[in-house]
């Protein structure tokens, strides 16, 4: 944490955003990946950002250090350990590192020259350049008592662990081009870089519903900007149940049909905060929880749906209690179907049939011409017969 962002920035380029997290954030997550017990961190001294990276280490189970200069990395490190060394800038992705040092032996990762010493990576030799991260044994370390005290302990790491016998091994040769595995040197970097990984984390699915591929255009247009100034998913959420409440409000003022098609709207904020929480949750290494936010906003936007069938109902028949029993039912069974559907069709299948907002717009359509009632019967049956006659899911 000690090369600036860029010319005239007050900050290491260790704190510059990627996805909403900070790239030192990124680089815990990569080493928390490699089952790492300890992090040390070569900075100049504390700061805010330092002390939050330090809470979320040791929230993790790690121990967290901060030294000034490589020399002081010897009170650190023995023999003993194995030491795994993080290139300042370097952003990867863990789940492509782990393979990549398998073995016992000490691996320097390269990568070919076709551009990567333009991009910031180190040069090596004519061929190769450093990809940025190493697995040494410890007792390297006393090396750099030789060398002098400014030297940069990455790059010197490097040198002499391939001068003791260390493998060198190539990055598979699409990981540059994935975006998974870059050098970050400023913030203009960073944000290409965050557009560029946000992309290869939506990659488009055949199997993927309307509602899906909306979701997906709108977090690839604004997603970035959102997850960079760090509340994408909140900001969706929030205009989720914003959504919901405007259709409710259209509702009980009588118009249906707009009520429907804000409810369509609040279920493509859902997908979209689903693929932005995903985003938030691998760039700070956080698991997903017992029950995912866009799974409770998906049930408010059934209950939603179901609130909205019922105020669409004629006002004669909303005072009679069997009346509301049975506006009630109907929407009701047809939600409890739709969630019933995903565990008997294939993925596809179910997918499409289970679409809240092609549903909303086809109850728009049938309030429109005040055929709500016999519509919702209709394709609760219909859910119901494909669930029987459809090829089902086969079961692992």
């Amino acid at each position: 944490m000690l090369e600036p962002a860029g010319h005239g920035q007050p900050f290491p380029r260790g704190f510059l955003r990627i996805a909403g997290a900070s790239l030192a954030q990124h680089q815990l997550g990569l080493a928390l990946a490699l089952d790492c017990q300890r992090l040390i961190c070569l900075a100049r001294g504390p700061s805010a950002e330092l002390i939050a990276l330090q809470h979320h280490a040791e929230a993790a189970g790690m121990r967290f250090h901060i030294v000034a200069g490589p020399q002081q990395l010897s009170t650190l490190v023995t023999a003993a350990d194995e030491l795994i060394v993080i290139s300042e800038g370097l952003f990867a992705e863990g789940a492509d590192v782990a393979p990549l040092l398998e073995g016992r032996s000490s691996v320097v990762l390269a990568l070919p020259d076709d551009g990567a010493v333009a991009e910031g990576f180190e040069r090596l030799d004519i061929n190769n350049a450093a990809a940025g991260l190493m697995r040494i044994p410890g007792a390297l370390i006393e090396r750099l008592h030789d060398l002098p005290p400014d030297v940069d302990a990455a790059s010197a790491l490097t040198r002499v662990a391939l001068q003791a016998g260390a493998q060198m091994r190539q990055l598979p040769v699409d990981a540059r081009a994935t975006g998974t595995w870059k050098m970050v040197r400023s913030e203009g970097e960073a944000l290409a870089i965050e557009a560029e990984w946000l992309r290869a984390r939506l990659a488009a699915s055949r199997s993927a519903t309307a509602s899906d591929r909306l979701a997906r255009a709108g977090v690839l247009s604004f997603g970035a900007s959102l997850l960079h100034a760090g509340n994408a998913s909140s900001a969706a959420s929030i205009g989720c149940v914003l959504a919901l409440v405007l259709a409710l409000c259209s509702a009980w003022l009588g118009s249906p049909a707009l009520a429907f098609v804000l409810a369509a709207l609040g279920w493509v904020l859902v997908r979209a905060t689903d693929l932005l929480r995903g985003a938030e949750r691998q760039a700070y290494s956080v698991a997903a929880p017992a029950i995912p936010r866009a799974d409770a906003l998906g049930w408010l936007v059934d209950a939603s749906l179901v609130a909205i069938c019922v105020m669409a109902a004629p006002s004669s028949q909303q005072l009679l209690p069997l009346g509301l029993a049975d506006h009630i039912f109907a929407p009701v069974m047809l939600m409890l179907m739709l969630h019933l559907i995903p565990r008997l069709l294939l993925d596809g299948l179910a997918g499409w049939a289970c679409d809240r907002s092609v549903l909303a717009l086809v109850l728009c359509a049938a309030a429109a011409v005040d055929c709500l009632g016999p519509v919702i019967r209709l394709l609760a049956l219909g859910l119901t017969v494909a669930g029987i006659l459809l090829p089902p899911r086969r079961s692992h």
